[in-house]
């Protein structure tokens, strides 16, 4: 009888978790009930901010990928220092670099507005980075969300995690793993320097010691990139000369014609085990924009915070 009534709690106790687990899981429909406006909202305030300013769309998408490159995506990049709290603002990969704050704040603001409390940064990011691919020219996916905001952010794990521009393909390979994403994942979402700039200081030594690179293309860098380290570090070169604002397959032509602006770019296409797929999606638009949607949904599957963990914040900058 004892024995019995212990294999019936177990069996009871496993139902509750996995009832739990399967509670716990991002939806696509999460604020159809509590904030129904939300995308339609989202995307016109996005929509002005790339009227306004192109580069934007490929700034906001970044935001989203360095999020959940550190500890999940949780909306922690978006979290300013205090002085008492470092946050991963000013990590390596984001300093002087990462942008877009001020756009996601107008875009919380116009949330808030409409449904206060419901909506969290992380969620808010996720979409804003569909969104931005969107009006760009790019593939539409749909997006998960249910995701909570983190109390705290890690500068540590930002510089740690974030594969910097200096990546060889091991290295890629490896750093995407450890956010469980695939080889193949790695590479269509490295399609996402089809829009955006990086700064001289990103590619200063690609142009002028490397042989992999076409000569004319690295002439034409050097001009707005000065050879000395201090000088012009700021200026910006689009990471897809051909269409620096269009969201297309253009970056995978360009690497075949050795035009990869950045180091970690360029080793996507060098003899290595993913120049076939950089070929594929040179020819095959459609396989790039099938794999890039699929991917991104999986990038923002890393590690949400659910539940009853973290916090729904009311101003992104900063925690409750």
């Amino acid at each position: 009888m004892a024995a019995s009534l212990s294999m019936a709690f177990a069996s009871l106790s496993f139902l509750l978790f996995l009832m739990g687990s399967s509670m716990a899981q991002l939806s696509t429909n999460y604020y159809s009930k509590s904030c129904p406006s939300v995308f339609s909202t989202v995307k016109s305030t996005v929509q002005s901010a790339i009227s306004k300013e192109q580069r934007m769309g490929a700034s906001l998408l970044r935001l989203h990928f360095h999020d959940c490159f550190v500890n999940g995506c949780d909306g922690s990049i978006l979290l300013d220092d205090t002085s008492n709290f470092t946050g991963e603002k000013n990590a390596a990969p984001n300093r002087n670099s990462a942008r877009g704050f001020d756009v996601v704040d107008n875009i919380k603001s116009a949330v808030e507005s409409k449904c206060p409390g419901v909506v969290s940064c992380a969620d808010i990011l996720a979409i804003t980075a569909r969104d931005s691919v969107v009006i760009l020219g790019g593939p539409s996916w749909n997006v998960k969300l249910g995701r909570r905001d983190a109390r705290t952010a890690s500068q540590a794990a930002a510089n740690r995690s974030i594969p910097p521009p200096t990546s060889n393909l091991n290295n890629l390979i490896s750093s995407f793993r450890a956010q469980g994403l695939s080889t193949r994942e790695m590479v269509a979402l490295s399609g996402s320097h089809t829009i955006g700039q990086a700064r001289c200081t990103n590619f200063r030594t690609r142009i002028y010691n490397e042989t992999n690179i076409d000569s004319s293309f690295a002439r034409s860098r050097q001009s707005n990139c000065p050879r000395a380290t201090g000088s012009g570090d700021n200026n910006l070169a689009p990471l897809d000369l051909q269409t620096p604002t269009a969201f297309d397959n253009n970056y995978y032509k360009n690497l075949i014609n050795r035009r990869g602006l950045l180091h970690s770019d360029q080793q996507l296409f060098n003899g290595g085990s993913t120049d076939s797929q950089v070929r594929s999606y040179s020819t095959k638009p459609s396989t790039f924009n099938s794999d890039f949607a699929t991917a991104m949904i999986k990038m923002g599957d890393i590690k949400p915070l659910m539940g009853s963990k973290g916090e729904v914040r009311k101003n992104c900058r900063r925690v409750n």
